[in-house]
């Protein structure tokens, strides 16, 4: 089982097969994906990597994370996740994970955070089909009609469809195929739709109901950083420092 990437969701748009077909797509964005972080079996009991993405403000980074990036010396990243891996598709720290980690034809299952959609009512959110809408049922006719039961036992059960908070939910979309990627540019193309806004951060891993091409690179498709320059977080750190000692 290999490591999965961090990706930006750009939005949609189409392209044309090669028999002129249409076919929607999701364009994701590669932002300087790096392993900031390796778990071990000896060390913590399983075997796993930290991944992280984006490069954030250095004010919006806490200093025990400037820390923990200067540790390892990398460069600070706006979102970390971590993924479950195969010791022998383990990796180093500081390595850049490239698009091509994934291959055109290749299958992958994508999570992200579905766009929050408020209070909402049970034909909207459940797919209901509400009451009769004559004059009898009135203004009633986009209720859900009854919730409970007799006396006995006398409540409305948990997980009731009823009206309530819609969306906001972290969802994963199965089986999702690579139409193409740009390594250039940190492009992925992904036909079909993906859940979560523009902007938002998605993880991609491999299917696990399909098979892993066999095109696809492993453990990685990597860039190795041989010489590691001075980073932010290491700048904030030697600063830190400077300051506590001229005071």
């Amino acid at each position: 089982m290999r490591t999965g990437i961090l990706a930006k969701k750009i939005g949609m748009t189409r392209v044309f097969g090669q028999g002129g077909e249409h076919i929607p797509v999701t364009i994701l964005l590669v932002d300087s994906c790096q392993v900031v972080g390796v778990r071990t079996q000896d060390k913590n009991g399983y075997t796993a990597l930290q991944v992280g993405a984006g490069n954030p403000k250095l004010k919006n980074v806490n200093k025990p994370q400037r820390m923990a990036f200067a540790k390892d010396k990398v460069d600070a990243k706006q979102k970390v996740v971590e993924f479950r891996i195969d010791p022998s598709a383990m990796l180093d720290i500081g390595d850049v994970i490239l698009a091509d980690h994934f291959v055109a034809g290749q299958f992958v299952d994508v999570t992200g955070t579905t766009i929050g959609k408020g209070f909402a009512g049970a034909m909207k959110r459940h797919n209901f089909g509400g009451l009769r809408a004559s004059h009898g049922v009135s203004v009633s006719h986009r209720s859900h009609g009854s919730t409970g039961n007799r006396q006995d036992p006398g409540k409305v059960f948990k997980n009731k469809k009823m009206a309530g908070h819609m969306g906001d939910v972290r969802v994963t979309q199965q089986n999702l195929t690579i139409v193409s990627t740009d390594t250039e540019r940190g492009l992925i193309v992904v036909k079909g739709c993906i859940p979560g806004c523009e902007g938002s951060w998605v993880t991609i891993r491999d299917a696990v109901k399909k098979p892993r091409s066999a095109e696809a690179p492993f453990p990685a498709s990597v860039k190795k950083i041989v010489s590691q320059t001075l980073n932010v977080a290491d700048e904030t750190v030697t600063q830190e420092k400077e300051s506590s000692h001229e005071g």
